[in-house]
C-alpha cells in the first residue's frame, strides 16, 4: 500500500496530469447536417417539400452527362464532363444513376468547383471517370463479372444458396442508384457500351413463387437476405406480400432487407405507405419470433445526413429490430482509419445505424483503382479497434470466391510478393456436394497488382500479359454462363 492508503501497481505509469487526448484518432461529436441543395444551379428553386418527396427524387435522378450539366452548370468545366463521358463509353461497368439526395452529398459543405468535385470521396465511387481508372492493371487477370459466383449457385432464378443456412433472394435487377463498384454488375442495371448485362427472364410473380417453393422445401434455410438490385425498387405491395409469405414459413428465423436507398434515397423509406407497410411486416415478424433487419450501404460520412437518420429511426420506431451498415472498403473513398471511424461514429452515434461489415471491394472488371490488399485491410482493422463500442466495431471481411465472408486475419497463408492469400472453408456450397476435397482445399484471393513489390508486379507481367488476361476473362464469362444455364435446367 502507498502512504495515502491506495494500492500501487508494479510497473504502472503515473498518469496523473497526462493529456490522454493525444491519440492517433481524436473523436469529436459532429451533428448531422443536410447539405443545402440550392447551392447547385439546377436546384436553386427546389422547395423543401419537393426535396422530401420520393417521387420528385426519382423523377430528377441524374442519368447522363447532359442531366449532370443541368444540375451543376458551369460549376464544373468541360474537363470533368469529357472525362465522365469517356468513362461511360469505354470503361464503366454500371450506367449512371444518381438520386438528387446522393448527388447533393458531393462536396456538401461548399459550392463545388471542378477540382473539389474530382477529389470528393462520394463522387469517386458514384461518378467514376476515365482518369480514375488504372491504365497498367485496370482489371485483375482473375477478375470476373460474377466474382462471387453467386449465379453458379442459383437454385431458382435469383435465389442463391451459397451458405448452409442462408440464401440471397434477388427480387429484381434494378436500384434507385448505381454504384461504380457494384459486385453484381453482370446483372444489375442497364447494359453499358462495354458490358452486356444478363437479364432475369421470369415474370416477378413466377420468380417469387419459385423462391418460396424452394424455401418451403428446405428447412435447413433459416436466414433470407432479400435484395436485388435494391428492394426499394420493388412496389411496396409486392414486397410486403413476399415478406409475409416468407414469414409464413416457420423455419425462417431471420429476414434482412438490403437497401442502399435508406441512404441514397431516404425519402422512399419515409413515405407513409412504406412506413405503414413496414410496421405491419415488423409486427408480424415480432409476433412470430423472426428477426427483421434492414441492411444499408454507406461508404462515407458525408452521406450520413438528418434525412438518413430520420429514415433509420422511423424503421426502428415501427418495429424493425436493427438497421445495420455494410460498407465497401475503397481507395479514394474510405480506406483510412480516420475515414472509417468518422463514418462509424456518425452511423452509430447520430443515425442509429449499426456499423456491421466493411467488405473488401470484389474482383470485378475495371475496379483495381478501388481495391486494397489484404495487408492494408488487416492494418485498417487493427487501426479502428478500441475507439468504438465493441458491438459497433465493424469487421473488415474478404469475400473469397467459393469460400464466402472471412475476417481479414483468417487467411491460412499469404504470399505477399505475388499478392496471393489462401483461405479454407468449413461448409460445402450446393455446387460442391460431390467434391470430396471442398473442405480441405485452399482457395486463392488476389491483391491488386499495383500494391505488390516490383518483383511481384514483374511476375504478373511475365505470366499474364494483356492478351492472356483478356482470354482468361472471356473463358470465365463463357464458363459462368454455361454454369448458370445448367443450374436452372430441370
Amino acid at each position: 500500500m502507498s502512504g495515502d492508503g491506495t494500492r500501487a501497481t508494479a510497473g504502472a505509469p503515473d498518469t496523473a496530469g497526462q493529456d490522454l487526448t493525444d491519440q492517433p484518432y481524436e473523436y469529436r461529436r459532429a451533428e448531422l447536417v443536410e447539405p443545402d441543395w440550392t447551392r447547385l444551379p439546377g436546384w436553386r428553386d427546389v422547395t423543401a417539400a419537393q426535396w422530401r418527396s420520393a417521387q420528385w427524387q426519382r423523377a430528377h435522378c441524374v442519368k447522363n452527362v447532359k442531366q449532370l450539366r443541368g444540375v451543376m452548370g458551369d460549376l464544373l468545366d468541360d474537363r470533368f464532363y469529357d472525362d465522365l463521358a469517356d468513362d461511360q463509353k469505354h470503361r464503366a461497368t454500371m450506367s449512371m444513376l444518381l438520386p438528387p439526395q446522393m448527388l447533393n452529398t458531393i462536396v456538401p459543405a461548399a459550392v463545388p468547383d471542378t477540382d473539389a468535385f474530382y477529389a470528393d470521396p462520394v463522387r469517386n465511387y458514384m461518378l467514376p471517370v476515365a482518369s480514375d481508372r488504372r491504365t497498367d492493371w485496370p482489371s485483375h487477370p482473375h477478375a470476373t463479372r460474377d466474382s462471387l459466383h453467386e449465379h453458379d449457385m442459383w437454385v431458382a432464378e435469383g435465389l442463391t444458396h451459397r451458405y448452409p443456412t442462408k440464401v440471397l433472394a434477388e427480387l429484381l435487377s434494378t436500384c434507385p442508384q448505381y454504384c461504380g463498384h457494384c459486385t453484381r454488375m453482370d446483372l444489375v442495371g442497364n447494359s453499358t457500351p462495354t458490358i452486356d448485362k444478363l437479364k432475369l427472364t421470369l415474370k416477378p410473380v413466377d420468380r417469387y413463387d419459385a423462391m418460396i417453393d424452394y424455401l418451403g422445401k428446405h428447412p435447413e434455410v433459416r436466414d433470407v437476405v432479400v435484395s436485388g438490385g435494391d428492394v426499394a425498387n420493388v412496389p411496396w405491395k409486392n414486397l410486403e406480400a413476399f415478406l409475409m409469405r416468407l414469414l409464413a414459413i416457420d423455419t425462417i428465423r431471420d429476414i434482412r432487407l438490403a437497401t442502399k436507398a435508406l441512404m441514397g434515397m431516404p425519402q422512399h423509406w419515409l413515405q407513409a405507405d412504406v412506413v405503414e407497410g413496414l410496421e405491419r411486416v415488423a409486427r408480424t415478424a415480432h409476433r412470430r419470433g423472426v428477426n427483421l433487419a434492414i441492411h444499408t450501404h454507406v461508404n462515407h460520412v458525408n452521406s450520413v445526413t438528418p434525412l438518413v437518420a430520420e429514415a433509420a429511426r422511423t424503421a426502428l420506431d415501427v418495429g424493425v429490430r436493427d438497421v445495420r451498415n455494410q460498407g465497401v472498403l475503397m481507395h479514394g473513398v474510405n480506406a483510412t482509419a480516420t475515414d472509417l471511424l468518422d463514418l462509424c461514429f456518425a452511423l452509430q452515434g447520430e443515425a442509429n445505424i449499426l456499423p456491421y461489415y466493411f467488405y473488401m471491394c470484389d474482383m470485378i472488371p475495371n475496379a483495381e483503382h478501388w481495391r486494397v490488399s489484404v495487408a492494408e485491410a488487416q492494418h485498417l482493422q487493427h487501426a479502428i479497434m478500441g475507439y468504438l463500442p465493441g458491438y459497433a466495431t465493424p469487421r473488415i471481411v474478404c469475400d473469397v470466391p467459393f469460400v464466402g465472408k472471412r475476417w481479414v486475419h483468417m487467411l491460412g497463408d499469404y504470399d505477399r510478393e505475388r499478392g496471393v492469400s489462401y483461405w479454407t472453408k468449413n461448409y460445402r456450397t450446393g455446387i460442391e456436394t460431390a467434391d470430396p476435397d471442398a473442405l480441405t482445399r485452399t482457395y486463392p484471393y488476389y491483391d491488386p497488382i499495383h500494391t505488390l513489390p516490383e518483383s511481384g508486379q514483374q511476375w504478373w507481367r511475365d505470366n499474364y500479359p494483356a492478351d492472356t488476361a483478356a482470354a482468361h476473362a472471356a473463358a470465365e464469362a463463357s464458363r459462368a454462363a454455361a454454369a448458370r444455364e445448367a443450374a436452372l435446367t430441370p
